[in-house]
């Protein structure tokens, strides 16, 4: 069979399943089986593969008409600047997480010497994004999950930043770090009916511990609010993303926690996506 049979047939597959990306896809699944880039396929679409390349792509190809997300079957997702090694233990980076990091960097613009500590640090792609491009800060990481700590650990040593961060494997309620600069956080924030009806892309792929929020969504949330009060130095900043419509909600726990809110990004949906907040009590 050759390139051009192989993805027909596979993108046909793809199609018959509800995958909206299914020629790239297809496309991609067949560079990874045979280790070539896409160009080169598609410049030569005649060339015959081998019954064990064949075997492989199918493989691949089926696990991608279950809703794998591409980035689980490879193994990779770019966020910010970076490749990022992701896998079922960690919730896969999102586009509009990268807001936050934006936001940060603009604020911190020409700030040294920062002590950031990442709550839910996940793969880590928001902490090490920032490190990179702060040579002089230094952080911490803390997460629920040792697996998603590990995995972490992988992405900062291939960024080669894993001297300036702290790995702790401990919950929100049990950690007791010392007073930072500024405190990031992607929490888990999506409410019991939002959960419930997720595609089975994300549900059955990435980790409830790093989706679902509580009934209201709100839960981790205020428990790091509350946390973030306790160890933050006086006018340090707590920078977090937030779901839709849970704007006030959060708004009003700051401001009942001693924060000001001093700035809200919208994604490009308009939805207001991230907060920043300072401590002044």
């Amino acid at each position: 069979m050759n390139y051009r049979n192989i993805l027909n047939k596979g993108t046909s597959i793809l199609r018959k399943n509800s995958i909206l990306t299914s020629c790239i896809d297809a496309e991609l699944l067949l560079s990874m089986s045979i280790n070539k880039s896409r160009e080169k396929i598609l410049l030569n679409l005649e060339e015959e593969i081998n019954s064990y390349e064949e075997r492989k792509y199918f493989e691949l190809i089926n696990r991608r008409k279950k809703k794998e997300p591409f980035s689980l079957i490879s193994g990779k997702k770019f966020f910010w600047k970076y490749e990022f090694n992701v896998n079922k233990s960690v919730l896969t980076p999102r586009g509009e997480t990268e807001l936050l990091v934006e936001e940060i960097l603009k604020i911190y613009r020409s700030s040294n010497n920062i002590n950031v500590l990442d709550i839910g640090l996940g793969s880590g792609c928001i902490l090490i994004s920032i490190l990179k491009e702060k040579k002089n800060w230094k952080g911490t990481g803390i997460d629920i999950s040792s697996l998603a700590l590990k995995t972490a650990k992988t992405n900062a040593k291939i960024q080669q930043i894993k001297n300036r961060i702290k790995f702790i494997n401990s919950d929100i309620d049990k950690f007791s770090g010392k007073k930072y600069d500024l405190i990031v956080s992607n929490p888990p924030y999506i409410n019991k009916f939002g959960y419930n009806n997720l595609d089975i892309s994300v549900k059955d792929y990435e980790p409830k511990k790093a989706l679902y929020g509580g009934i209201d969504g709100l839960k981790i949330i205020e428990k790091i609010i509350k946390k973030s009060k306790c160890i933050l130095k006086n006018s340090g900043l707590l920078a977090m993303e937030i779901g839709k419509g849970q704007h006030y909600a959060v708004s009003d726990l700051l401001k009942n926690n001693g924060f000001f809110i001093l700035n809200t990004i919208k994604d490009l949906q308009k939805i207001k996506r991230c907060l920043i907040a300072k401590k002044i009590k």
